[in-house]
């Protein structure tokens, strides 16, 4: 067994085995498994109106939901931070869902916001990776992980496992609705089973790349993080493990937002992270990757400092970035399981590099049980 110095290390690299236990718990090779989904369909729709309650990382993995489940299942979706749940009004979400989203399954934000959601006769669905946690054991249904034990206080492996499980419900919910083929799921299927295996395969090659990276970068005091449509989400996550793993300030937008005030920033004193890969399969993709493209050609004119994140052998990226992590192809909606990762090692080796210990930064805890962020 391989030793780390952090837990936050070992938990990155303990990802591909989480995403296989979790995958065992909801699918066969072929299929979602009907009996570990048979709960979902007594107790839960996503054919009404679904709100998204979390906060913290759960929030950006429900920011990645809200695209899937409106793109693949033609639901109707809107995300809302846990804390601000309790402000919305009554007829906001009569006759909703709702979709709670915690690491500990016990954030206090966040089961007020279950507790709420079932005062007002929604059905209420909890994914966090805790079975017995109360969020779990108080909603309607619950789909938890099996990430297992995370020590750290930043999230890794439970983002990514969520990232899984919401990937499987909305192949679920578009098998209800008729939204894609039983062809098309098998192959999205097919996919989810191979990415554990391929994110081992890049682990080596991200934390080698990642540490030359940086090493450049370790003196910046504030980073723009930049991804368009799903990729946002991913954007926002990369930028918050950044500020609680190794204190840097980090902001993070819609690329189609820089030229909206963000630009101003750019120096080469503000480097940038973007989020570039594609898949050139599907149309909105390469729209949303040529959009890109231009953003990095105008970037370079501005002698920006950008490290991009692409996929695999992308000149076109590597010539308009100042450094480039490169990521397997894969299908647009699993892309981001893939683009996370190396941005977790990132802010795991700014960290490092600034002797923070990212394992217990300073003011934050794993279960946030007062007023404040969750993880």
């Amino acid at each position: 067994m391989p030793t780390y110095a952090h837990a936050m290390l070992r938990e990155i690299h303990e990802q591909p085995d989480a995403a296989r236990r979790t995958l065992a718990l909801y699918c066969d090779a072929e299929s979602l498994r009907r009996d570990a989904w048979q709960p979902v369909r007594d107790s839960f729709s996503a054919s009404v109106p679904v709100v998204i309650a979390a906060s913290g990382s759960s929030r950006h993995s429900g920011l990645a939901a809200e695209i899937m489940l409106e793109d693949l299942a033609a639901a109707t979706v809107d995300v809302e931070y846990a804390s601000e749940y309790a402000t919305r009004p009554l007829s906001a979400s009569v006759g909703g869902s709702l979709i709670t989203l915690s690491q500990s399954g016990e954030t206090s934000d966040t089961l007020a916001a279950l507790r709420l959601a079932r005062s007002r006769g929604l059905r209420t669905l909890a994914i966090t990776n805790h079975a017995a946690s109360t969020l779990a054991t108080e909603a309607s249904v619950s789909l938890p992980l099996a990430a297992g034990p995370e020590l750290a206080i930043p999230a890794t492996k439970s983002f990514l496992c969520q990232l899984i499980v919401l990937s499987l419900l909305t192949l679920h919910e578009a098998q209800q609705r008729q939204t894609l083929t039983p062809a098309q799921i098998a192959a999205r299927l097919a996919e989810l089973h191979a990415l554990p295996d391929l994110l081992a395969a890049q682990l080596d090659p991200w934390q080698a790349s990642v540490t030359a990276i940086a090493g450049r970068y370790q003196d910046a005091q504030t980073f723009l993080y930049l991804g368009r449509g799903i990729h946002y989400a991913i954007a926002r996550e990369g930028a918050l493990k950044l500020k609680e793993s190794a204190y840097v300030h980090a902001e993070a937008y819609p690329s189609g937002e820089l030229r909206h005030g963000p630009n101003a920033l750019v120096s080469d004193t503000v480097p940038l992270v973007v989020l570039a890969t594609v898949d050139p399969d599907l149309e909105d993709s390469v729209l949303r990757y040529r959009k890109t493209l231009q953003t990095l050609t105008e970037l370079r004119t501005q002698q920006a400092r950008v490290i991009a994140i692409a996929n695999r052998d992308d000149d076109a990226v590597r010539s308009r970035a100042t450094d480039c992590i490169f990521v397997e192809p894969l299908s647009e909606y699993l892309l981001p399981a893939a683009e996370v990762v190396p941005l977790q090692i990132f802010a795991y080796q700014m960290a490092l590099a600034r002797g923070i210990d990212m394992d217990h930064p300073r003011h934050l805890q794993k279960a946030v049980i007062e007023q404040g962020e969750s993880r």
